[in-house]
């Protein structure tokens, strides 16, 4: 990708530039690169999970297991963080993309808009969303997503969509404990909830913390498998 084509350096993505950390990541990346060879972890890169494989989220506890966030993507980690974690819970996006997509009820049906308006009204914008045309748009574009998942079997990586950032930047979320096991973390539920409910075979992720003994033992090379 030419330099000017490349969203994260464009001045009408500096605020998101900024707050995505990109600076720090290529730093970051350099670092990562001189500890462990070329193929070295890489900030917002793409790894590919089987969604019904998925079994635990990480659970942050403040010390021991800090809150890692997307701003930390690439970020190598030794260590027991990645112990602290548990079963993969159910979840409001799951329930909500059952009842729009295997009970057919429309997306007011299900409560996920009172839900965000419940916020607006109390603290103004709830997931970035201000008004209900942004609830509705939002949702709307995710019947988009679930119709182009059932007709090709898969889902797009963030790189093949017009709103296309840095790498995988925005998509589903993972670390990657010290065996391999990519646990959740945020990010992305409604199409990870769609991917499970399609029964997809791996859908495209974003790196999040990987432990240094997954680097060490090669985890990363069968993440970066398609499949």
């Amino acid at each position: 990708m030419a330099l000017p084509d490349y969203p994260p350096v464009q001045a009408r993505t500096l605020s998101r530039t900024l707050a995505a950390r990109v600076p720090h990541k290529a730093l970051r990346d350099r670092w990562n690169r001189l500890r462990f060879g070329p193929g070295a972890p890489l900030s917002d890169e793409c790894i590919f999970v089987s969604p019904l494989d998925v079994r635990h989220v990480y659970q942050s506890d403040g010390s021991a297991a800090p809150s890692y966030q997307r701003r930390h993507s690439g970020l190598v980690v030794g260590g027991d963080w990645d112990q602290s974690r548990k079963p993969l819970p159910e979840t409001r996006a799951a329930r909500v993309i059952h009842d729009r997509f295997v009970r057919g009820m429309s997306w007011a049906e299900t409560g996920i808009v009172d839900y965000h308006l419940a916020i607006i009204a109390q603290k103004g914008v709830s997931e970035g969303l201000r008004t209900s045309q942004d609830i509705f748009a939002r949702y709307e574009a995710l019947d988009r997503v679930y119709e182009e998942a059932l007709r090709t079997g898969r889902l797009r990586a963030r790189q093949e969509l017009p709103e296309r950032f840095r790498r995988e930047h925005g998509g589903i979320f993972f670390h990657i404990a010290r065996d391999g096991e990519p646990l959740r973390s945020g990010g992305g539920r409604h199409r990870f909830a769609i991917a499970r409910l399609l029964g997809l075979a791996t859908v495209p992720a974003q790196l999040g913390v990987i432990h240094l003994d997954a680097v060490r033992a090669g985890h990363l090379e069968r993440l970066r498998d398609p499949g």
